[in-house]
């Protein structure tokens, strides 16, 4: 038995069917299903979970993780502590399985050696149509670099404590796993005799990151920054990573308590007020939710501190709100992501409300 982990949240549910019809007609049945479900809105979880009923080989689980950022890191690694088999395979929704890719898995499975997949990618038009897996046209195949769909030995990956969960929104966990698996005398294979998996057509996700801000929750750089990590984990050879608390799911009786928790401090943009909460009261900060609202302070935008700033006169240094976004995010993803907490940008992008539980 081995098991399928799907790392999911808001992705339309068509392509999930797509990906879940393509291993019910799996010639080997041995494997069961990890869906795990990273904060998705309430409308589009209870439609998926819908869905997942129809499967009886899949198994859901919602993380309250909603208003935090994306991890496919810490997705992961959720799952991989809900796993019972010997073995997983990190899958996507977007993939259609040839009917004997669970056959090739079992064939594969040795526990020092992780296996990554060739992928062909379809198009848009190919994609919307329902075919047996070796009529799809594909546009063009992965190659050695896209290391995203494995092949995982369960004790070799808890060895090393899963997934570096520094590592969120874009970029680097799939290489950083292998790498630092293969630092323990794993060895990683990319496996290309054949195209098992094929890829559904999507828009690309990093190419939607802007640099003002805006409601969904955005870190500009975070692509290079991820890299550089990436670097500094090559560099000092590391393996281990992560605490303890590696993938801790977000409880609903935690998430609960935070959202009901009211707002008890507001900090305006100034640099002095951001910069010492960042570095003096949130690391201070123990045993209770602190709950913070940064805004804009209204003299930034008052004639007096026109004239004044005209006039060269000593006036307030202010953060745009969407600095402020990305220190805060940073200082998130960097030292604060195992604690609970929630982080949102108003809809008139005037407010972010973020609250931590310490």
């Amino acid at each position: 038995m081995l098991s399928i982990l799907y790392a999911y949240r808001n992705r339309d549910a068509e392509r999930v069917k797509y990906s879940l019809d393509s291993l019910v007609k799996q010639t080997n049945a041995n494997f069961k299903v990890i869906f795990l479900d990273y904060g998705s809105n309430l409308d589009t979880a209870n439609e998926i979970k819908g869905l997942i009923s129809n499967y009886n080989f899949v198994t859901y689980i919602y993380s309250f993780s909603e208003f935090q950022p994306w991890s496919r890191a810490k997705a992961i690694n959720i799952g991989l502590r809900n796993i019972t088999t010997d073995y997983v395979f990190t899958a996507d929704v977007d993939m259609i399985f040839s009917p004997n890719f669970i056959s090739k898995l079992h064939e594969l499975k040795n526990p020092l050696k992780a296996y990554y997949f060739k992928v062909g990618f379809l198009n848009k038009k190919e994609s919307k149509s329902n075919k047996n897996f070796q009529d799809y046209s594909v546009d063009f195949t992965t190659g050695v670099g896209a290391q995203g769909l494995s092949l995982f030995y369960i004790k070799s990956l808890e060895k090393i404590r899963g997934y570096d969960e520094f590592l969120h929104f874009w970029g680097a966990e799939d290489i950083d796993i292998h790498e630092r698996l293969i630092r323990t005398g794993i060895e990683s294979i990319f496996y290309n005799d054949e195209v098992l998996l094929l890829h559904q057509w999507h828009k690309s996700y990093r190419k939607s990151e802007t640099n003002i801000l805006s409601k969904d929750l955005q870190l500009q750089g975070v692509v290079k920054l991820n890299h550089q990590h990436l670097l500094s984990n090559q560099k000092n050879k590391v393996t281990v990573v992560n605490n303890e608390k590696w993938g801790h799911l977000i409880s609903e009786s935690e998430f609960n308590e935070l959202e009901k928790n009211d707002c008890q401090i507001i900090i305006n943009n100034k640099r002095e007020a951001i910069d010492h909460f960042l570095f003096v009261e949130l690391p201070q900060h123990t045993e209770k939710i602190l709950s913070i609202q940064f805004v804009q302070d209204p003299f930034q935008t008052s004639l007096k501190f026109r004239v004044k700033k005209l006039l060269g006169k000593t006036v307030p240094k202010y953060y745009s709100l969407k600095e402020i976004n990305d220190k805060i995010l940073l200082h998130i993803i960097s030292s604060y992501h195992n604690f609970p907490y929630t982080y949102k940008i108003s809809n008139d992008l005037k407010i972010i409300t973020f609250k931590i539980k310490k």
